[in-house]
């Protein structure tokens, strides 16, 4: 009897997350250009930064050494000393040196206060929390935004 019970349990928490909605998403091409600086590598991160300014998600991680992960010092506070990081990782870049990524990102924080942020980190170099940081809006996902720090710029082109 028990067994029966146990298994309407199962087929009823089955039922119910078969129907759960996932969010509609849209990709982006997301094309990362460095600045001619001097030295290693930029380690660089995308994350989804929520309305109340906190980390929601990882997005991109340019940078494929986890030793380092640490140098990028506001986004290790979020990420900690997890084993998985729930975002593509790919290899960091060089000075002069372009990237193109794509990203995906959830259609139901576009124009809703939230955005993205790219933070960098180079070995034995400044850190830059917000080397780009732009509000998601129907708008910035088509746009270029300048860097204040090893990026130049970013552009965004929807996939």
């Amino acid at each position: 009897m028990k067994i029966r019970y146990f298994i309407w349990i199962l087929v009823i928490i089955f039922v119910g997350f078969s129907f759960t909605k996932q969010q509609p998403t849209t990709k982006y091409k997301c094309m990362i250009q460095l600045t001619n600086y001097e030295g290693e590598g930029a380690y660089i991160v995308v994350s989804l930064i929520n309305p109340q300014g906190k980390y929601e998600k990882t997005l991109q991680v340019l940078g494929d050494d986890p030793e380092w992960y640490s140098d990028l010092i506001e986004w290790w506070k979020f990420y900690g000393k997890r084993q998985t990081i729930d975002a593509i990782t790919g290899a960091t870049i060089s000075g002069g040196e372009r990237a193109v990524k794509v990203i995906e990102i959830e259609d139901d924080k576009i124009n809703k206060g939230y955005k993205i942020r790219f933070e960098t980190a180079v070995e034995d170099q400044k850190y830059h929390t917000t080397d780009v940081e732009f509000e998601l809006t129907s708008e910035s996902v088509k746009s270029k935004v300048d860097g204040k720090g090893y990026i130049r710029y970013v552009r965004m082109i929807p996939n």
